[in-house]
């Protein structure tokens, strides 16, 4: 179902105001039915990856949600794997995918298949080493959405517009439209922050990294 100016504004914790001054200065896709604008959730989902080399999200301190933590959470059910072994985009995702089909039951393979068609399609590079990895074609049938940080042993191409080879990785499984939709636009923020890049690329622990992103997502409270 496409979605509305509200529906977007929320899922990007911004104002509606702002959400229809970037229609009228065309910086994200829309369209129109009987004078109302409706978006579609895959080219919201193109255009925050598209965004990810600079957009700074506005944060608007009216709109706080029961996702205020979700990245928070998320993580704290995935967990973080260090020192993988991959060499390359394809063992690496192969590598991941293993250890969610462990946790969770889910198909190993077919996970893999769908996320590297993923990006052949576009690069799920966040730029200055980060990337987040996903699927739009998957929602994890649960109640609740999962994270797991990767740190492969060594940095791996992956195709970032900034040419920049990825040291952290954030696979995101979504139980929900919405929520994929907002955990990414979460993790395309924080990345345009240069604090957040370094202490990323300095390969937290699970409780670090959790202690960090609980007071980023604190700051975007009330």
């Amino acid at each position: 179902m496409d979605l509305k100016t509200k529906d977007v504004a929320e899922l990007l914790n911004i104002s509606e105001k702002t959400v229809e001054k970037w229609i009228a200065e065309g910086k994200i896709p829309a369209y129109q039915i009987d004078q109302e604008y409706r978006f579609s959730p895959s080219e919201i989902e193109d255009w925050i990856m598209e965004q990810k080399l600079g957009v700074q999200f506005e944060p608007d301190r009216q709109e706080a949600g029961n996702m205020q933590y979700g990245l928070y959470r998320a993580i704290n059910r995935g967990g973080v794997l260090d020192q993988l072994q991959g060499v390359n985009k394809q063992q690496i995702i192969s590598q991941t995918m293993d250890y969610m089909a462990k946790n969770f039951e889910l198909d190993a393979a077919v996970l893999t298949d769908l996320f590297l068609d993923r990006e052949r399609m576009m690069s799920t590079a966040l730029g200055h080493g980060i990337a987040v990895p996903h699927t739009r074609d998957f929602l994890i049938d649960t109640h609740f959405d999962v994270i797991t940080v990767v740190y492969p042993k060594q940095p791996i191409e992956f195709g970032a517009l900034d040419g920049e080879p990825v040291h952290t990785l954030f696979f995101l499984f979504a139980s929900e439209d919405r929520h994929h939709l907002q955990l990414l636009a979460k993790l395309a923020h924080i990345n345009v922050g240069e604090r957040a890049r370094e202490f990323f690329k300095s390969r937290p622990s699970k409780q670090e990294l959790l202690d960090f992103i609980k007071r980023w997502e604190g700051s975007l409270s009330p």
